[in-house]
């Protein structure tokens, strides 16, 4: 985030906490297909723990801010979701430690440090009909955003939009790990609701981003 403030990063993370909740019933639409359908209710638990815990984080840096929420990720979120969501927020904050800004290529370095944990947490590889699938792609973007000349904002948003598609993309997969694996070609037509709550966080942290940066860029411009 652009000066890597705890504020800003905070104010990011409460918008992501409050979409969350807005989209429950429709990750559990989703997960009603491929799995119990409490995808929605465990997700909105838990990022409704991490919005509680926001006021107490506004010390912090982005690193100790985001290892925060990955360790209430990791203990709210039921079943496999909540290792491997906490685990990329974790290396996230990982890759950010040290860092008084958040520059375009750190976007880019704190996605692909989390999409490692999740390869290394969950044992699946892009393509498998899982949240990978949301993620890669997002890195990938993020990458080129940066490659060419981005700003921190527009690496988000980059990542974010490819984090959509990747999501929406996951209907042309056949599940091969997890509960979802059982079912084999009968996943099919069904969007992941991991990758879909991966390109829900990425989005709305580029909105929030962008909308917290547009009276800066405003101001620079006159207008």
């Amino acid at each position: 985030m652009q000066n890597g403030s705890a504020a800003q990063t905070i104010a990011v993370l409460g918008a992501i906490c409050d979409e969350i909740e807005r989209s429950k019933d429709y990750l559990c639409e989703l997960d009603a297909a491929l799995g119990d359908g409490d995808h929605g209710v465990s997700m909105a638990k838990s990022f409704n723990a991490v919005k509680a815990k926001l006021p107490d984080l506004a010390g912090g840096d982005v690193s100790a801010i985001l290892h925060s929420v990955g360790m209430t990720l990791i203990s709210e979120v039921g079943g496999a979701m909540g290792p491997l969501f906490g685990t990329a927020f974790l290396r996230a904050g990982k890759a950010a430690d040290g860092k008084s800004a958040i520059s375009p290529a750190d976007v880019a370095e704190m996605l692909a440090a989390a999409e490692a944990g999740v390869i290394q947490r969950g044992k699946a590889q892009p393509g498998d009909k899982t949240m990978l699938d949301a993620i890669h792609p997002a890195v990938e973007a993020a990458r080129q955003a940066e490659a060419a000349g981005a700003g921190t904002a527009g690496v988000l948003a980059a990542a974010a939009e490819a984090a959509q598609a990747g999501a929406v993309s996951t209907k042309e997969l056949v599940a091969k790990v997890g509960r979802a694996s059982r079912l084999g070609e009968r996943t099919l037509g069904h969007q992941d609701p991991g990758a879909t709550s991966v390109s829900i966080i990425l989005r709305v942290a580029a909105d929030a981003l962008a909308d917290a940066n547009a009276p800066a860029a405003n101001a620079d411009t006159g207008r």
